[in-house]
């Protein structure tokens, strides 16, 4: 299953390591974990710049979402049955 993170980005949810507010960069080691990904280029953003909400790290890259944590997390389970829309 795929979770659409913003603009035309989806990612396999299986390849999800954590999803993070971006409040958290307030935190030192969160922030220096940021600051290495983007000097090493893991970092993608896919919303505009100051309307990031979260982080979402991968087993590829990290994305800076402007979609709530609690919005994601609500896709990641939103599991749809083939049998229920028969």
């Amino acid at each position: 299953m795929f979770l659409h993170l913003g603009g035309d980005v989806m990612v396999l949810k299986k390849d999800i390591i954590a999803i993070l507010d971006t409040k958290t960069t307030q935190a030192a080691p969160t922030r220096e974990f940021l600051e290495i990904a983007k000097d090493e280029g893991f970092i993608k953003s896919i919303s505009k710049e100051e309307k990031e909400k979260t982080f979402v790290v991968t087993s590829k890259d990290i994305y800076l979402s402007p979609i709530s944590c609690s919005t994601l997390k609500k896709r990641a389970q939103n599991v749809i049955s083939l049998n229920e829309e028969a």
